[in-house]
């Protein structure tokens, strides 16, 4: 054994960063190599560019390319390199194979470091195979799968390390605990003003999660502050590293709630060595597939107006369009149009008539092309059977005359008029409302779904890996239109209890429905918040499956107030006190943007940020916000005004008040004029 002491770690820690710093010396005279070479190469193109052929302007060009992505993927390297000076390792398994015997001592950090000299890796990736027993073995038996099969041995030392800056700052001898005992330590810190990264602290149900690369649909099912975004995003960067050939970070893409949020979870895979993946809210999504034509209402929007007034007609459209009874119901709408959405009428051209059961039956040999995009493929079968009638080719007028008569023959191809008539189909007109000259948000997805069935649309093929956050807000036919527009592989995450539309909400079993090849992983850890504070949310919203960390902490303080002026008052103390203390962030979240941008006014002051819909990023300091912005987001503090039973008092507000509490990782303060709610 080697290493046996935290005095011995401490020193093989400086001859690493050592060797870190003399590859990193040697990486920055390769850069600068290939820089000279690539504007030597350039200097020379440049002057006798006039006396070159072709294939030999093909062939400068194609070296000019080949050194610059080669000089790029060097000074990529480095930065890797420079990360690792930071925090080489922060943990380490010894490992001795049965078949050989040959103990090995395997330190694992965030990226591979490799000792170019003998050819060894000193440092491993933590998404290597080998890696793995880490996350999934305490002392004794342990294997791990490699391509050639699986490898079983003994794990005779485990130890984890925090290193800052260079800076052992703690070391954990083997202990069966050992992962909880730095979760415990990584837990009590205050928040970044960024997600972080949690390789160091992976749980071994996380890891199985992380690790999975079978399955076509992942579905998360996790409890708030399980991790669940975070440990999707460990997948993504486990599954570009498995398959580097085949997949890269341009390639994936994340569905997320908002721009803040992913502000807020973009410094997670730069973190792991891994490029910045795109985003796209589903908002913009619906967009980009209407082609702009349509105005309609955001879900931001939505959930503002149930918070805001208890309208029964608009709670019966949300939830008539968030069933599968409305999806099956919009399925049998498009097979009664493959029968019913002509006008029975006759084709003359000349003197040839072509009879309509002619027309309908060509329509309906085309039924794997949407209906409204057959057109073309029918017209030429007309055509031919004008042909065969007058035996000769037909004239320009002709064909003209059959493209003329063709929108005749249809009773709409107005995709709108066509949606609005499946209410009067079923025979519930009233289902169908616009909000002034916008489509309500209930009614957006499934026009995309009609659009997709009747006229067609371009599938995202570019897109290799999707990832789906916040699974509980989008319905059946959402989930229905992401299916027909990326046939890829998913990772869908989410939490049915914290729905901030109720009346619209998807659990796992119900996303099943839709992928029923998926995998689903229920998580039940809850690691954001202290003990009491997890007791307190779950005697607002009970999860009796929800398992909290035993970190414990002061308890919530709920504050009776004689006016919304001394609640105002208590608020700025609270800021007051949080600017004076060691954390970094507290969130001040509301029910509404109305009282949001209310205390936002009152207690404005330098670090104090308001937090809207239309928001782009996430800064550190005291956030004013409502619960709906909130979701993802954690605050080493909350404060939650006006928690009155006059402002909260539906099933919306329940579930609004349950997701602004779990946000608080520290201290949590509930402030109220009158009578408190009685979710509380």
């Amino acid at each position: 054994m080697i290493h046996r002491t935290e005095q011995e770690e401490r020193e093989y820690l400086e001859v690493i960063k050592e060797k870190l710093l003399d590859t990193i010396r040697q990486t920055e005279d390769r850069v600068r190599q290939f820089d000279t070479e690539l504007r030597q190469n350039k200097e020379y193109l440049h002057e006798h560019k006039s006396g070159m052929d072709e294939a030999d302007l093909v062939a400068a060009g194609q070296s000019i390319n080949r050194i610059a992505n080669t000089g790029e993927s060097v000074v990529a390297r480095k930065s890797k390199l420079q990360k690792l000076c930071e925090s080489p390792y922060f943990g380490r398994i010894d490992f001795t194979p049965n078949e050989r015997g040959q103990y090995t001592p395997i330190y694992i950090g965030i990226h591979t470091f490799t000792d170019e000299a003998s050819r060894t890796n000193l440092v491993y990736d933590w998404r290597a195979p080998i890696s793995s027993m880490f996350y999934d073995f305490e002392l004794g038996d342990a294997w791990y799968n490699t391509p050639s099969g699986k490898i079983a041995g003994m794990i005779t030392i485990k130890r984890q390390y925090k290193i800052r800056k260079g800076n052992m700052e703690f070391m954990i001898e083997n202990d069966v605990n050992i992962h909880d005992d730095v979760l415990q330590k990584e837990l009590s810190k205050s928040s970044d003003d960024r997600m972080k990264t949690i390789v160091a602290t992976i749980q071994r149900d996380q890891n199985e999660v992380i690790r999975n690369e079978t399955a076509q649909v992942m579905i998360i099912q996790g409890v708030a502050g399980s991790g669940k975004t975070s440990i999707a995003l460990h997948r993504v960067a486990f599954l570009l590293y498995r398959f580097r050939d085949e997949i890269k970070a341009k390639d994936v893409l994340i569905i997320s709630p908002n721009k803040v949020f992913a502000d807020y979870i973009s410094n997670v895979l730069p973190e792991l060595g891994e490029e910045q993946i795109p985003e796209m809210g589903m908002e913009e999504l619906a967009s980009d597939v209407l082609e702009d034509k349509y105005k309609f209402q955001r879900f931001f929007e939505q959930v503002s107006l149930l918070l805001e007034r208890h309208d029964e007609d608009h709670i019966e459209r949300i939830k008539f369009k968030s069933t599968f009874e409305f999806l099956s119901k919009l399925n049998q709408y498009i097979i009664h149009l493959e029968n019913n959405f002509f006008s029975f009428l006759e084709l003359r051209v000349g003197k040839t008539v072509v009879p309509f059961p002619f027309i309908l039956e060509r329509f309906k040999a085309y039924h794997r092309i949407p209906l409204l995009k057959r057109t073309p493929e029918v017209v030429k079968d007309i055509q031919q059977y004008v042909r065969n009638e007058v035996q000769r080719k037909l004239t320009g007028h002709e064909k003209s005359q059959i493209w003329q008569a063709m929108p005749r023959i249809f009773k709409t191809d107005n995709l709108l008029d066509i949606y609005k008539n499946f209410y009067r189909w079923v025979d519930k007109p009233a289902l169908f409302r616009m909000a002034g000259d916008k489509l309500e948000y209930s009614d957006v997805f499934p026009l995309i779904y009609c659009k997709i069935r009747l006229e067609g649309v371009q599938a995202f093929d570019h897109v290799k890996h999707l990832l789906v956050d916040e699974m509980q807000d989008y319905t059946p036919v959402q989930y229905s239109v992401l299916s027909r527009l990326f046939k890829c592989k998913k990772t869908i995450l989410g939490d049915i209890n914290q729905t901030v539309n109720p009346h619209s909400a998807s659990s796992a079993e119900s996303i099943e429905q839709v992928f029923p090849q998926g995998d689903t992983v229920k998580l039940y850890r809850s690691y954001r918040s202290t003990y009491e504070i997890s007791s307190f949310a779950q005697r607002i919203s009970h999860n009796p499956d929800l398992i909290p960390l035993e970190r414990h902490g002061q308890e919530p303080v709920v504050k009776g107030l004689k006016s919304n002026a001394q609640e105002i008052e208590e608020i700025k103390k609270l800021i007051s006190d949080f600017k004076n203390s060691a954390h970094p962030s507290m969130g001040i979240i509301c029910k509404t943007m109305k009282q949001a941008e209310f205390v936002y006014q009152e207690v404005k002051a330098p670090g104090v940020y308001l937090l809207t819909a239309d928001s782009t990023s996430y800064n550190d300091g005291v956030i004013i916000t409502t619960a709906h912005l909130a979701k993802g987001l954690e605050f080493d503090e909350v404060i939650i005004p006006f928690a009155s039973v006059r402002n909260y008092q539906t099933d919306v507000d329940k579930r609004m008040l349950y997701i602004a509490c779990t946000r608080a990782m520290h201290h949590l303060t509930l402030t109220f004029t009158g009578d408190k709610s009685e979710f509380i």
